[in-house]
């Protein structure tokens, strides 16, 4: 996920060791703007295209694998996932480069990676199905559910509502820029508090501004409503309906990653390559802690847009968008759903997200089509991610 109001912690959080990680990491579920930088040549040897099993080879001339291929070996990526489906549900995957510098491991067709800011919409789909329940009003303030939570300097839970917490209108302090220095997990409560110690941002409702404080709320919402932990509900929700059998919210503690991968990079204090794919990814909760792959991501927006999850009203407020030039130009934010304009006409629906080692970019159309794109770095380069962008546009535009 990279919005374009960038935070000024993208450029000065960068330390040595385990400081300058966790600091990265923090700006990383902000947008996914976080600096990596080539990674050299030695990702780009291995790249190599897969089969998918639904329509056969995939070829060098193929537009989405060589989008792909100059992702390794211009852009100095080590690795590249991408899984595209068109409106008749034929799905194609690919991968580029490979799994471990270390090894030269290949990288495994629709590999699982952390999808960072992809779980705000994971969350915003059971915040809106709770209201579809008539458990929760959209635009009661959140002191409704929360009370005597949600308090700080100029910040007063009576004044900001569901809607806003959802739609990055509250104004509310980011707690990213506020993380330890050193690496530990963290309780939802611990990420509040970090970011309430900070005056607010603006008046709730005056204008846009992304703020990850916003998704922990609306997971501790959840959490108030259902008298369940909020990686249950996103489970038997949204996962196992629609299953999603290689999407899950890891677990307290849960450090690696479940199955087939590969592994995610950052630069150490020499800018050699760093191996992140390990940590605990607490600190994002429910604004960024799930792992998914992009073939269950298309399913997941996919499934959205068809009306699966939601219903007709709810969808529509969903849909319902502000300007948000933070993920790109023309792009509009709605509830957990971020819609950006296609080449070819039209729009697409997702939301993009970052998390320490990976960065994956995509959505669905109306009319069916699905592509996503994930990386196995969060690229300092603007002309990378925008090349990471360039391609879901051209799969969605040529599915």
């Amino acid at each position: 996920m990279r919005e374009q109001a960038r935070q000024k912690f993208r450029s000065t959080g960068r330390r040595r060791g385990a400081r300058r990680r966790t600091v990265r990491a923090a700006a990383a579920l902000s947008v996914g703007i976080v600096a990596l930088g080539a990674l050299g040549q030695s990702a780009s040897a291995a790249a190599r295209p897969d089969s998918a099993p639904r329509t056969g080879s995939v070829h060098r001339t193929d537009s989405v694998q060589r989008g792909l291929d100059s992702l390794v070996r211009q852009d100095g990526v080590p690795a590249a996932l991408a899984s595209v489906g068109d409106s008749r549900g034929h799905t194609r995957t690919y991968t580029a480069g490979v799994a471990d510098l270390a090894t030269g491991a290949k990288v495994p067709d629709d590999g699982q990676v952390r999808i960072g800011s992809n779980t705000k919409t994971f969350t915003a789909v059971v915040v809106l199905q709770l209201v579809d329940e008539g458990k929760v009003r959209l635009d009661a303030p959140i002191e409704d559910y929360l009370p005597g939570l949600v308090r700080g300097d100029g910040i007063d839970g009576h004044r900001i509502t569901v809607r806003q917490l959802l739609q990055h209108t509250s104004g509310l302090p980011n707690y990213v820029k506020y993380l330890d220095a050193e690496p530990r997990s963290y309780t939802p409560r611990e990420l509040l508090d970090r970011a309430l110690q900070h005056k607010k941002d603006f008046d709730p409702g005056d204008k846009w501004e992304y703020s990850n404080t916003n998704y922990v709320l609306a997971g501790m919402l959840i959490e108030k409503v259902t008298k369940h932990r909020v990686a249950h509900e996103i489970e038997r929700r949204v996962i196992e309906p629609l299953g999603l059998r290689h999407t899950y919210f890891p677990a307290p503690g849960e450090t690696k990653i479940r199955e087939a991968h590969p592994k995610g990079y950052d630069k150490d204090a020499s800018g050699a390559p760093l191996d992140v794919t390990e940590f605990d990814p607490s600190w994002g909760w429910s604004a960024g802690q799930m792992v998914s792959t992009d073939s269950d991501l298309n399913r997941f927006a996919t499934a959205i847009l068809d009306g699966g999850l939601l219903s007709e009203r709810r969808l529509a407020e969903m849909r319902t968008t502000v300007p948000a030039e933070y993920f790109g130009r023309g792009a509009r934010y709605g509830l957990g759903l971020v819609s950006k304009p296609l080449s070819c006409g039209g729009v697409y629906w997702g939301h993009g997200g970052s998390m320490t080692g990976y960065e994956t970019r995509g959505g669905a159309t109306d009319d069916g089509r699905a592509a996503n794109v994930a990386v196995t770095t969060q690229p300092s380069d603007e002309k990378v991610m925008k090349h990471v962008d360039r391609l879901v546009d051209k799969a969605l535009c040529r599915s």
